[in-house]
C-alpha cells in the first residue's frame, strides 16, 4: 500500500478483476472496499496526500490485525482536485466501477455536499472533514450515513467569537468565500458574536477565482473594523492580504488555519503576515490514539502528525469503520454497521486507542474508541466537537497561543 495514488488505484483495480482473469482472489465476502476521495491537488493539496496515506496506513493496520468483521480492507484512491466537478466524477467511478462501500476523506463543504447525493443513492457511508451545517441534516444526511470528523462551521464560528472576545476586539467585520464553508464560518461567527451582545459592522461575500478583491476589501475597511474574520482559502486569502497590506491599514485578521498556514506566510511575506490569528480544530494530542497515528504519519510523510489535523481524521475514519464492522459481526451489511458507529465511539465502554485493542475488547463488551483527531463522541447528527487552537504569526512562524473549548 506504500504506492502512489495512480499506482495504488491501478493495482487494486487489477486485483478486483482477478476472478475474471483466473488469478487468485479473495473469497467472496472477504473484502470491504473503501474509496479514499481526497484533495491531492488544488486548494486542499497541502493536506490531501497525507490524508490519503493515512487511509492506506490505517487499512494496512486493520488488515494486519486480521481484518474487521471477517473482512479485509481494499482501498481505491481518487483525487478530488478540490473541485466539486472533479469530485463528483471521481465519486461516480469509485461507486460504479470500484463498487466501494464507504467514501472517506472528502475535504471542503462544497465537495462533500456534491458527493453526498451519490453516496446516499448507493446506500454507502460518507465520512468527511467538512464544516457546512447542511451536511448534518436532511436532505444531505437524510439516511444518517454521513459522519463528520471535523468541527461544524457553527462550532468554528463560536471559536472565532471566543478569540475575539479574549483579544478585546469590539468592531469585527467578516469576509467570506462564496461557498457553503466560507459563508458558514462567518455566519457562525456572526451568530455567536451577536449572542455575546456584539455587532458585526460589515459582512461581505466574494466570488472565487478573481485576480483582485480590492473592491470587496475597501467595502469592509470603510466600516473601520478592528478585526476581520474570514471564511476563506489559501488562494483568495493570499490576494486579499497582499491588497490589504498595500493599504497601510492595521486591522487585525482571524483566519481559519487551512488558509492561514505556512504557505500563506511564504506567499505574502513575514511583514504582511505578522500578527495574523489562525484558528483550527486540534487533534486529540497526548492520547494513545494520537501517538499511533503520529508514528504512522511520520513514517509515511517524514513530518510530525501535528502538521496535518485532517490526516488524523482520515486515520480515525478507517479505525471507527473497522471497529463498527467488528462489532456488527461477520459480513454485516451497511445498515448493521451503521448501527454500531456510535456504539463503538461514544461513552460508555472500555476506552480503546487502536483497532487491535478495540477488537480484543469487543470480545468482553462495549468499547469507546477515543480517536487521534478528537474523542469522537458523535451527536445525533453524526457530528463531533473537537477543541480549537489559536495561533499567531510572529516573525514568520505560526505559534500556538492558547486553546479554546466550546
Amino acid at each position: 500500500m506504500n504506492l502512489t495514488r495512480r499506482t495504488t488505484l491501478q493495482s487494486l483495480a487489477a486485483a478486483a478483476l482477478a476472478p475474471a482473469l483466473g488469478g487468485q482472489a479473495f473469497a467472496q465476502g472477504a473484502t470491504f472496499r473503501i474509496g479514499a476521495l481526497n484533495p491531492v491537488t488544488g486548494a486542499g493539496s497541502p493536506y490531501g496526500s497525507g490524508m490519503q496515506k493515512m487511509i492506506l496506513a490505517a487499512a494496512e493496520m486493520v488488515n494486519a490485525a486480521g481484518g474487521a468483521g471477517g473482512r479485509k480492507f481494499e482501498v481505491f484512491a481518487e483525487d478530488t482536485q478540490t473541485t466539486p466537478q472533479a469530485a463528483v466524477l471521481a465519486a461516480k467511478k469509485l461507486i460504479e466501477v470500484n463498487k466501494v462501500q464507504a467514501v472517506v476523506g472528502t475535504w471542503s463543504s462544497g465537495i462533500s455536499l456534491a458527493v453526498i447525493p451519490l453516496t446516499n443513492d448507493a446506500n454507502i457511508f460518507l465520512m468527511n472533514t467538512s464544516g457546512a451545517p447542511a451536511l448534518s441534516v436532511p436532505p444531505a444526511n437524510a439516511k444518517g450515513l454521513s459522519y463528520r470528523f471535523q468541527a461544524t462551521n457553527d462550532r468554528f464560528g463560536r471559536a472565532f467569537a471566543e478569540l475575539c472576545e479574549k483579544e478585546g476586539f469590539k468592531r469585527p467585520a467578516t469576509m467570506a468565500f462564496n461557498n457553503a464553508s466560507g459563508i458558514g464560518n462567518t455566519e457562525g461567527f456572526k451568530k455567536a458574536w451577536e449572542k455575546k451582545g456584539g455587532k458585526v459592522v460589515a459582512n461581505v461575500v466574494y466570488e472565487p477565482n478573481q485576480t483582485s478583491y480590492r473592491a470587496e476589501l475597501q467595502k469592509v475597511l470603510a466600516e473601520k473594523p478592528d478585526v476581520i474574520v474570514t471564511g476563506s482559502y489559501l488562494g483568495d486569502t493570499t490576494i486579499i492580504l497582499r491588497e490589504w497590506f498595500q493599504t497601510g491599514e492595521t486591522t487585525k485578521w482571524v483566519i481559519p488555519a487551512w488558509a492561514a498556514n505556512p504557505q500563506l506566510v511564504k506567499a505574502i511575506g513575514n511583514e504582511a503576515a505578522e500578527g495574523l490569528f489562525a484558528v483550527d480544530s486540534i487533534s486529540n494530542e497526548g492520547s494513545p490514539a494520537f501517538s499511533a497515528y503520529d508514528a504512522a504519519y511520520q513514517k509515511a510523510m517524514n513530518q510530525p502528525g501535528l502538521s496535518n489535523v485532517y490526516a488524523a481524521m482520515t486515520w480515525d475514519m478507517v479505525v471507527t469503520l473497522a471497529l463498527a464492522m467488528e462489532a456488527a459481526g461477520p459480513n454485516a451489511d451497511i445498515a448493521a454497521i451503521n448501527k454500531k458507529i456510535r456504539e463503538v465511539a461514544n461513552p460508555d465502554g472500555a476506552k480503546v486507542s487502536t483497532f487491535a485493542e478495540g477488537k480484543e475488547a469487543l470480545k468482553k463488551g462495549k468499547i469507546n474508541y477515543e480517536g487521534a483527531s478528537s474523542v469522537l463522541d458523535f451527536d445525533e447528527f453524526g457530528d463531533v466537537t473537537p477543541d480549537f487552537s489559536v495561533s499567531r504569526v510572529e516573525k514568520g512562524e505560526i505559534k500556538r497561543k492558547y486553546l479554546v473549548k466550546i
